[in-house]
């Protein structure tokens, strides 16, 4: 069921994802009478997640944020500790370690995938070091072998930020399966969608027991519901992570046709890239790159103009045709938090240029050809004049 629009109102940057049976499953939770978490939806998303990704195990949560905060406590994050990641994230990726008491280390970017420079991070490895963040932008692979490599050699924990990344993969595997743990959003922007959530992506059996434990606000309830325990107490720190059974079957009838969904954000991805390739030729805008080996999952598409001020001059001649395009992050390193809880180790040659010039044209299930010519022709109008 593709959800239907019309070039005769503003086309949005985003629509979230809706195939038509959510209702339904909603329903089936209602007359459950379980709408609490930890119910048969909930556990149905998890299986199924972990069929898609491969992981050892995979517990949804009611952010990707409580995502990366579960996995700083599972990695003892500590007081003092450093955690290397990009600068070019969303705040959450930062927030997580921040909490723990961490300092984070930024490092550039490549500018061909916004994705971490796997080349800077050994340099900014220090005796403080605990981990690794890398982020998947726009769904598409960081270099993972040579970042596997560098924190097997140094004995750091690789925690994923995979928001983006359901459905993607990197040399054959899943996204978010690579480090000891992986982090997947279901926000309403995400591919797939509970309104707001996430899943935490185990994939070293060590950590199944205690993420249990985390997510259920410290106790061992989970062992209680599988008759391990003839009572539930509380046992270590955590918090309440855990979603609400409707929100787990709103997600869940999207998941069952996750293929579905890929398969219309790819064609309309791909769609884009042919219709805008003459521009790239031209030398007048820049298209996405995926390097050989990645499989993404059209979670954005996004073009990069000359420069900042380029691009807010295409912003508002995008507006003014009925088209809601927007940029991204501003670089985390240049925040105020950025700045008290962090530092940018080397030189910014690329983070903040290349985030000055990146434009997201409008990307969602269900973006009709029609509309998505429209947005393209408004492009290339603009381009003209």
């Amino acid at each position: 069921m593709r959800q239907e629009e019309s070039v005769n109102y503003m086309i949005p940057f985003n629509i979230p994802p809706y195939i038509g049976t959510e209702e339904e499953k909603i329903g089936e939770a209602i007359a459950a009478r379980k709408i609490s978490g930890d119910g048969v939806f909930t556990k149905k998303c998890n299986k199924l997640l972990e069929q898609l990704t491969g992981a050892k195990q995979v517990l949804l949560t009611t952010s990707c944020t409580h995502a990366l905060e579960m996995g700083a406590i599972l990695a003892d994050i500590q007081q003092g500790d450093e955690v290397i990641m990009p600068s070019y994230t969303f705040c959450s990726t930062a927030d997580a370690f921040v909490m723990r008491g961490a300092r984070i280390v930024f490092v550039d970017v490549r500018p061909d995938t916004m994705n971490i420079d796997e080349k800077l991070i050994e340099e900014a490895i220090t005796p403080q070091t605990k981990a690794i963040a890398p982020v998947h932008y726009a769904g598409v692979g960081c270099e993972m072998d040579t970042i596997m490599d560098i924190a097997q050699r140094h004995g750091l924990a690789v925690i994923e930020d995979d928001a983006q990344g359901l459905m993607s993969r990197y040399k054959g595997k899943p996204l978010g399966t690579f480090g000891t743990l992986g982090c997947i959003s279901f926000h309403e922007t995400k591919n797939y969608s509970m309104g707001e959530g996430g899943a935490l992506l185990i994939n070293d059996e060590d950590f199944t027991e205690r993420a249990e434990i985390v997510r259920e606000k410290g106790t061992d309830r989970s062992k209680y519901y599988r008759g391990e325990v003839d009572k539930y107490r509380w046992v270590d720190f955590g918090s309440s992570y855990l979603p609400s059974e409707l929100n787990a079957a709103y997600l869940y009838a999207q998941l069952e046709q996750a293929e579905m969904i890929n398969d219309d954000r790819l064609a309309s991805w791909n769609r884009y890239y042919e219709r805008l390739k003459a521009l790239e030729d031209k030398g007048v805008i820049e298209l996405p790159f995926v390097p050989e080996g990645c499989v993404h999952n059209a979670h954005m598409f996004y073009i990069k103009t000359k420069d900042q001020e380029e691009r807010e001059r295409l912003i508002d001649f995008l507006k003014k045709n009925d088209v809601h395009a927007v940029f991204h992050y501003v670089p985390l390193h240049s925040a105020p938090a950025g700045l008290k809880y962090g530092r940018f180790h080397g030189e910014d040659r690329f983070t903040t240029k290349e985030s000055e010039r990146l434009l997201r044209l409008p990307m969602y299930y269900g973006l009709t050809e029609s509309n998505l010519e429209h947005i393209c022709d408004t492009v290339k109008e603009f381009y003209k004049q």
